[in-house]
């Protein structure tokens, strides 16, 4: 077999494992017409079909499912080696694919992940943000970063904060006009500022826990929008009630901003985790990041997990 062999095959792995040229295309860093060539020129030389081709989607055919049985460990195992060599080098290297939420790209990434480019500059990052929950090992990521409560059990996760908890807050102006709602089903009378979660396009469903009941609510009010920033200005502006992460509003409360109602309905949640496949040992390059992300920053101490 000789090299450009090799990678054809690894390149129909890729399409196969995303079921997208142009997916492939861009993990591989490729155009998609030259990986389109290039399996064109593999099925030729190897005289099967590896790829049933579409105009809405591609699948390995059975001829490509026999080829991936044996190919897929032995990339897996070539992977392995490459991973381990890096152990031998004085600075990890390579590119880390990580796949989050927009929050999250906030709250972890954005503190932390520019000064980690400077500091290893060996190793490429790529994010993609995106608020449906993604299958990290079907579409090619590292490693992703969402809320403990949503990963997989089957995961290795590391917790990369405190936990969290979302509150209902409103101005001191609103109570005004409108009496503070003492349960939850009291907010259908109670104008609601609504997210629009961008990537399914679904409502965020406001959910509350009491007595170890669990249960969420619909609501409605005179704005939805699926920018943070731009719900909670309307908040602050008195225009409806948010729901709103503890994290953001916690000075306006103490300020008297903003007052918080229904708390006794609204527990902790498990906080941000970076989660990555269960195997033996994560790529150098990887566990560097992991590492940059727990850290705290100078002068604090963080709680044992």
């Amino acid at each position: 077999m000789n090299r450009s062999d090799l990678n054809d095959l690894a390149a129909f792995a890729t399409i196969a494992r995303l079921r997208s040229f142009s997916r492939a295309a861009a993990v591989l860093g490729l155009s998609p017409s030259a990986l389109s060539h290039a399996m064109r020129g593999l099925e030729e030389r190897l005289g099967v079909r590896l790829l049933a081709r579409t105009t809405r989607s591609v699948s390995p055919t059975e001829a490509g499912d026999h080829v991936l049985r044996t190919l897929n460990p032995a990339l897996a195992s070539i992977d392995g080696a490459m991973d381990a060599l890096a152990e031998w080098r004085d600075r990890p290297s390579g590119t880390v694919r990580i796949t989050t939420f927009a929050y999250a790209a906030k709250q972890v990434l954005l503190p932390k992940l520019p000064a980690f480019l400077l500091a290893h500059p060996e190793i490429a990052v790529e994010v993609n943000v995106e608020d449906g929950l993604t299958d990290i090992v079907a579409a090619g990521f590292d490693a992703g970063i969402r809320l403990g409560e949503t990963v997989d059990r089957d995961m290795i996760a590391i917790r990369l904060g405190p936990e969290l908890r979302t509150v209902v807050v409103g101005t001191p102006e609103y109570f005004a006009r409108f009496p503070a709602p003492r349960t939850p089903q009291d907010l259908a009378a109670h104008a609601c500022i609504g997210y629009r979660l961008a990537t399914s396009g679904g409502l965020l469903p406001w959910e509350f826990e009491k007595d170890q009941r669990a249960f969420s609510v619909r609501t409605s009010g005179p704005l939805v929008a699926n920018d943070a920033d731009l719900a909670l200005a309307a908040v602050r502006a008195g225009a409806g009630l948010g729901y709103i992460m503890e994290q953001d509003v916690i000075d306006d409360i103490a300020a008297g901003r903003l007052i918080q109602v229904l708390a006794d309905w609204c527990p902790p949640f498990p906080g941000f985790h970076l989660y990555h496949p269960s195997r033996r040992q994560s790529p150098p390059a990887l566990r560097a990041l992991i590492a940059a992300l727990r850290a705290e920053p100078a002068g604090r101490s963080r709680a044992a997990d």
